[in-house]
Parts: structure tokens; C-alpha cells; sequence
């Protein structure tokens, strides 16, 4: 595209006028069609009907009755006084900052070298930057309002992005007039596919698939009740640790997270070093579990893979580990067994970006208002559990730029179809909720802050205190972390009584978990002096390279160092407990 558009501007022919009126009629065709399958479906009609297009795509009624390439650059041209008003209202934007940030929104070469586009990219970063910087300046009003307010506004300018739009987006344009407005095509056809399945595209389907190329761990299934599988894992040496591992991943997600490609399996990993490995596979909540409760997962669920792991293999104790809030029921059963005296069935304790004192949780938080319980009260009042698409896309809006709107800008506009990427297959990988549990865990434990008080949590009616907890624990944080904020993780510290040592990881929620050795990614932080406050800790921490997870094994071969053979028992299928089936098991797969 010329600096100016309208010189390039030329009369369309006939043929034009009938390939782009071909165009808008086959988009009006598929639009039907979809109306008429969910009508069929039972589906509520979408908002969709004869004269209308999707607002990003930039065609109203008006798309079939006039020249594209004038109403593109109209549009560019409609957009850039728009921002100059905006920017004007609020005080006057007229330059660029100094030092430009990196944005990878708009690191196309065309943003910068068309000069409506570089003022439009401009106007709109310096607008935002004004809008962000005015929540921080506004008086009388609570902490807790202000993160509302921050999180609002950082959600509208991310969604106001020129990128996410398609007159005004330098790239989309350019593909348009390439593919003479196919990628339109497949991009509505990308979103009507969306619509239907009621969920964000993220990565290219058909690539993976649970149990195939994700999750292939070997391993059994041993005992199945109605709200979880345990999973016991082949050993692949000739001797193992004598006290095995059992994982507690989150129930709100799948736990092949830790078990990923080969490669990146922390599964797979612990088998290879000699651990005798045990996984916790959580069913998708159904109408059979919709009653769940705190005591169903602490007692039902982990306190009973923690005795039928303890009985298969005769042994004491074994070691735990809590990724998110499995971390923080974990920390309720530690202090339940506590107060029953029965603490030395768990040898140590791993909390993975885990938190169990609410005071600085992070943007979540906004989500535990009134409005959010009526939500959820409605979303749940026929089947009695919550679709885990409602809360996919919760975690999707805490990086709406990242997790939304680069996907729209992918696969609507540009008419592309997602990289595969494993991770993000099971991102959207959703899990169902029971509707009354995740209700009390917001309005409890994120909300009411309960687990940190002594006895604000009742466990099968014994008051817990997680400040008696004398179990030695490993406790590992993200540094970037945007759903369990590192502060926050490190309260722990403050509040358990045993052994503790505390690790910070770099990134985030997720890869600052998931970081196998051999990829030699990131750092870890460590600080063996005291530590009063996360501050303290990172000012006198140790930097090391790479991944976290050698550090963690040694701390664990320290709790026990004993070894023994890997036969009977510690073979899944071999002991009392007989193979129902093979790993990754049916409830993984369950929707």
C-alpha cells in the first residue's frame, strides 16, 4: 500500500464488482447455514442474519456496495481522526514516546513504513499508556477497586488494538487483496466453527491427542472410584526410591500438564531418576459428583491415594506434591492429619505455584465478586456443574492480548490456521466444575481468606490450622507468575511450621513449572539464609541456570535417600491393586 492510499485507488472493473459481490454472498451463505444448524441443534439463534458480518471484519451492509480498497482506506484513514479525538479528550497526544516498547502486535514492518499506519500504531500506544497511567492517579478509591479499574481498562485497550481490526491492520489488508478476500472467507469459517464448539481455536486440530503423542508415560490405572483415577507409573530402574511420589494436580485442569511430550514430562523425568511415581487423575465433574464438597477431596481423594499407595507398597509415608489449588487442599490435608496426629503418613510436601493465604492473590481475585457468584449460580442451576469452557475463558482473559486477541487476529482475520502447540492443546483441554465446591472454594478461600485463619476451615467437622503444620516442604514459585503471583506463593513461608525451602522459578504459571533440565531454559532462584519477606529472599538470592528440578530431586533424596528394587508391587499391576487399564486412563479423556 502507497503512503497514499487514495492515489492507488483505481476504478474496479467488472470483474471486481463481481468477485467481491461473489465473496460477500458465499459469507452470507455460510452465515445462513450456521444460523440453520443451531436452529436445528436447539441452539439459541446468534446474532447473525441477512446484512451482517462480523464487526472486526470491517464489512457491514455497505462491504458489497462499494470499491474495497476505497473503504479500506477510508477506514484506516476513519480510525486515525477517531484516536486523534480520543487522544485530544484526553489532554493531547502528539508524539511518540522516546523509547518505544517492543509490541509484538506490531512489529510488521508495515506499521512503520506506511505513514498513516505508523500514526495510527502511535496514537493508539501513547493513548493507552495514558489511559493505564490515569487508574493510578485517581484519589479515594479502595486497593481493591483500583485492581478492578486497572484490569478493566487494561482489558478495553487491549481489546481497542487497530491490530484487531481489519481496516485497520496493515497485514490483514495486504493478505486480503492477495487472496482477494478468501482469508475472510476462512476466517469467518474459522469463527462460525468456534461459535459452534463454544470455545477459542488456539492450536491446529488433529495434531494431538491424549494418550497418542501427549500423556504416553507407561503406566496403569489401579483403582478408579467416582471422583478420581490413580495412576501408577512403569519404573524404567532397576531400583527406586523406597517412599514413592503421588502428584496432586489442579481438578480445573487436565493433569497431562506434567506430562506433556516426552521431552517435556516431568513424569517421565521422575520415573527415569528412580521415583516410584503415582498420579491423581481427577473426573470431569458430571451429575454424579455435582454434590462435591472440600471433604470429598481432601478426604475421598487425597487422603485416600495417600493410604492406597501406603498399603500397596507397605510403606510409612509417602511424598506429596499440590500443583495450584491442589496445592492449597493439600495444605487442608496436611493440617487435617495434623490435628488427627496421623501427619507422618506424608514424609514431605511440594506446592507448586500454590497458595494458601489469599491476602495478595492475584488478578483472579477480581473474579470473586457478587456479580461472578450470580453468574456461576446461574450457569449451574440445572446440571449442577460448572462447563469448563466459563472457566477457560476466565483464565483467557487474565492475557486477553496473548490468549484472545492475537487468535482473533490469526484465525479470523488473516485466515490462518494455529501453530500446534501442545501446551496449548491442553489450555483448551476444559475440565467441568462441581458447582457448589468451586463456589465455596471462591467465596472461602480466595474471598474469605479462610484457610489462613486457625479453624476458618473444617475438615469432616476437625478445625484445621495450617500454621501446625510440621511437614517439611518444598515450595516453588513463578517469578512471573499471573494467576498464583510468587507474594503471594511465598505466604506459605509465614505459615507452616516444618523444614521449608523456597524456590523462585523463572516465567510463569505454567512453563516456570513445566521446564525439563534438558532444555536449558529459564533460572531458579534460591536464598539459604532466613528470609522474613519474599524482598529479603530475592535480595540475597542465588541465581542458577536452567530448570528447577534437579535442585528439587536432591532436596527429596535428602527427606529419604533409601532405595529399593523395582519389582512387585512397584510394578503397576503386580501388587494388590491389579491394572483396570492402561495410563493415561478413561477420566483424562472424559468430556
Amino acid at each position: 500500500m502507497a503512503d497514499d492510499p487514495k492515489s492507488t485507488t483505481a476504478i474496479p472493473t467488472l470483474e471486481d464488482w463481481q468477485h467481491w459481490t461473489l465473496v460477500m454472498g458465499r459469507a452470507q451463505q455460510m452465515l445462513m447455514e450456521f444460523w440453520a444448524n443451531q436452529m436445528k441443534e436447539g441452539q439459541a439463534k446468534p446474532p447473525f442474519g441477512p446484512g451482517w458480518s462480523p464487526p472486526a471484519f470491517g464489512f457491514g451492509e455497505q462491504g458489497s456496495s462499494s470499491d474495497p480498497m476505497a473503504l479500506m482506506s477510508a477506514g484506516a484513514q476513519a480510525w486515525a481522526k477517531g484516536l486523534e479525538t480520543w487522544g485530544k479528550m484526553l489532554g493531547g497526544v502528539t508524539a511518540a514516546p522516546a523509547a518505544e516498547k517492543k509490541d509484538r502486535r506490531f512489529a510488521a514492518p508495515e506499521w512503520s513504513d506506511n505513514p498513516i499506519f505508523d500514526m495510527i500504531r502511535k496514537t493508539y500506544l501513547q493513548i493507552s499508556d495514558q489511559l493505564l497511567g490515569t487508574v493510578d492517579q485517581i484519589e479515594n478509591i479502595d486497593p481493591g477497586m483500583r485492581e478492578k479499574l486497572r484490569f478493566a481498562t487494561r482489558s478495553f485497550v487491549d481489546a481497542m488494538s487497530p491490530s484487531n481490526f481489519a481496516l485497520t491492520n496493515p497485514q490483514v489488508l495486504k493478505r486480503t487483496m492477495e487472496t482477494r478476500g478468501e482469508n475472510l472467507l476462512k476466517g469467518l469459517a474459522n469463527m462460525l466453527r468456534d461459535i459452534a464448539q463454544g470455545q477459542l481455536t488456539q492450536t491446529k486440530p488433529g495434531v494431538f491427542e491424549v494418550g497418542r503423542n501427549l500423556a504416553t508415560t507407561p503406566g496403569k490405572v489401579i483403582k478408579q472410584t467416582k471422583l478420581y483415577q490413580l495412576i501408577q507409573y512403569t519404573p524404567t530402574t532397576d531400583r527406586v526410591l523406597k517412599t514413592p511420589v503421588v502428584i496432586f494436580p489442579p481438578w480445573i485442569n487436565r493433569f497431562y500438564i506434567l506430562d506433556l511430550s516426552p521431552e517435556k514430562s516431568f513424569v517421565k523425568w521422575c520415573v527415569d531418576n528412580g521415583i516410584s511415581l503415582f498420579m491423581v487423575s481427577w473426573k470431569s465433574a458430571d451429575e454424579s459428583i455435582a454434590d462435591a464438597t472440600l471433604d470429598d477431596y481432601v478426604l475421598r481423594g487425597q487422603v485416600d491415594a495417600i493410604d492406597t499407595i501406603r498399603e500397596l507398597l507397605g510403606v510409612e509415608a509417602v511424598h506429596t506434591i499440590g500443583y495450584c489449588v491442589a496445592g492449597t487442599t493439600l495444605a487442608a490435608t496436611l493440617a487435617y492429619l495434623q490435628a488427627k496426629k496421623e501427619q507422618k503418613k506424608v514424609k514431605s510436601a511440594t506446592f507448586l505455584t500454590a497458595q494458601v493465604d489469599f491476602t495478595e492473590a492475584g488478578d483472579l481475585k477480581l473474579f470473586t465478586g457478587p456479580e461472578t457468584m450470580s453468574l456461576l449460580d446461574e450457569l449451574t442451576k440445572e446440571k449442577g456443574y460448572l462447563d469448563g469452557r466459563y472457566m477457560a475463558a476466565t483464565f483467557n482473559l487474565l492475557r486477553g492480548r496473548d490468549l484472545i486477541w492475537s487468535y482473533v487476529v490469526n484465525n479470523y482475520l488473516m485466515g490462518e490456521e494455529p501453530a500446534p502447540f501442545d501446551l496449548l492443546y491442553w489450555n483448551s483441554d476444559t475440565t467441568n466444575l462441581p458447582a457448589g465446591w468451586h463456589r465455596d472454594y471462591l467465596e472461602s478461600l480466595y474471598k474469605g481468606n479462610k484457610l489462613a485463619g486457625k479453624g476458618g476451615i473444617k475438615v469432616a467437622g476437625v478445625p484445621v490450622d495450617i500454621d501446625a503444620v510440621k511437614t517439611p516442604a518444598y515450595v516453588q514459585a513463578g517469578r512471573e507468575d499471573h494467576i498464583a503471583p510468587p507474594q503471594s506463593v511465598w505466604k506459605i513461608m509465614n505459615h507452616f511450621a516444618g523444614e521449608k525451602r523456597f524456590v523462585l522459578a523463572g516465567s510463569g504459571h505454567i512453563a516456570g513449572v513445566v521446564n525439563p533440565p534438558a532444555a536449558q531454559k529459564y533460572q531458579y532462584w534460591v536464598n539459604d539464609r532466613p528470609c522474613g519477606t519474599l524482598e529479603d529472599f530475592v535480595e540475597g538470592a542465588e541465581e542458577h541456570k536452567g530448570s528447577w528440578w534437579p535442585d528439587w530431586l536432591e532436596w527429596l533424596r535428602k527427606q529419604d535417600p533409601e532405595t529399593v528394587k523395582a519389582e512387585g508391587a512397584r510394578v503397576p499391576g503386580k501388587g494388590k491393586l491389579k491394572a483396570i487399564e492402561d495410563a493415561p486412563g478413561s477420566y483424562v479423556k472424559a468430556r
